[in-house]
């Protein structure tokens, strides 16, 4: 996979029947904080898939803008267009020069989509990415082994954590789920 992406956190979280994924708001130019309110997860595709990004924004809506294009074109059939998203990022001279990750969830699947043409599902459905992802994600893994808690709650609940320890993300979180 590339090299690590900083100044962001999104979770991602399938529990249940339930999918939530979560984003910080904080945008850093170095180590200077620009914004504290941005949205870096949304809706995509009649609001039935979840995309966040880590990374550089502009590029971040570059590649939004091309997966949304792809779920168009395969009618929202998830692993179709994050395969066919990994090879163009991979393949296009343009493309390839992008610095983020994406991830991208329906209710039946979770990817982490590399401008390396990496495509990942993990087997838990659990998916931390940006410079607090680790963090998120070992407070979400605790949280499900350990509670009844819902999607929408760990992903709440663990970002909290990871805002607390990571200087690059902060407690503006933006929750959407499935």
């Amino acid at each position: 996979m590339s090299a690590p992406v900083h100044a962001t956190t999104v979770l991602c979280v399938r529990r249940r029947g339930q999918v939530a994924m979560a984003g910080d708001g904080q945008v850093t130019i170095g180590q200077t904080v620009v914004k504290a309110t941005a949205r870096k997860v949304r809706k995509l595709y009649g609001d039935r898939v979840l995309a966040g990004f880590a990374g550089a924004a502009a590029d971040a809506f570059t590649l939004f803008a091309r997966f949304e294009a792809k779920l168009e074109e395969f009618r929202g059939n998830l692993p179709r267009a994050a395969v066919e998203l990994a090879r163009d990022w991979r393949s296009d001279r343009v493309l390839r020069r992008l610095e983020a990750l994406l991830a991208v969830a329906d209710r039946d699947h979770a990817f982490i989509v590399s401008g390396t043409g990496d495509l990942i599902e993990p087997d838990d459905g659990l998916i931390g990415i940006g410079s607090g992802g680790p963090l998120a994600l070992a407070a979400a893994r605790a949280l499900i082994a350990h509670t009844d808690l819902d999607a929408k709650t760990i992903v709440t609940e663990a970002m909290r954590i990871a805002a607390g320890l990571c200087v690059y993300t902060n407690e503006h979180v933006t929750v959407e789920t499935l």
